[in-house]
């Protein structure tokens, strides 16, 4: 059996499921900071936690959503050395083709912690190579609501 069709197999046998829940990583104001000063959103919601106390009404500075979403090869552990061999068995490469949908339903707060969870939504063959769907969730620790949930489009290429 040709490995793309191999894969598409082995992936289609675990849709609908989670796949993965990655590990905590805390948000401090200093990451917040590195992240404005790189993008040059400088916003003061982001950047400056007196004013924030007193006029967000979040209480507190909050980290961008766009840093939460930056994040996300970090928090399902997909920029491992390791995690393109063991998910993609038979492929060459990957490519981030892009996201379906992206929301920022709660703020992360500065001694927030997050992580994502992630279920495999859809795979199907295109073009050359597998076209997959995943849906991720960007938990916060002891919070109802998450920071993000987004639908990821990778494409993989034997």
């Amino acid at each position: 059996m040709n490995p793309r069709r191999k894969l598409l197999e082995m992936l289609r046998e675990r849709e609908g499921r989670e796949i993965d829940v990655g590990a905590w990583l805390l948000i401090d104001q200093e990451r917040i900071d590195r992240f404005a000063e790189v993008t040059g959103d400088l916003q003061w919601i982001h950047t400056d936690p007196d004013r924030a106390a007193e006029e967000s009404p979040y209480g507190s500075t909050v980290a961008h959503g766009f840093l939460t979403l930056s994040l996300l090869p970090q928090l399902t552990k997909s920029n491992h050395p390791d995690y393109f061999s063991t998910n993609y068995p038979g492929m060459r490469y990957r490519v981030n083709y892009g996201l379906n949908r992206v929301r920022f339903p709660a703020p992360v707060l500065p001694g927030d912690r997050i992580r994502a969870r992630t279920v495999l939504k859809n795979a199907a063959a295109v073009d050359s190579g597998l076209e997959i769907i995943y849906l991720l969730t960007v938990e916060i620790d002891g919070k109802n609501k998450p920071a993000c949930v987004a639908e990821q489009v990778v494409r993989v290429f034997p």
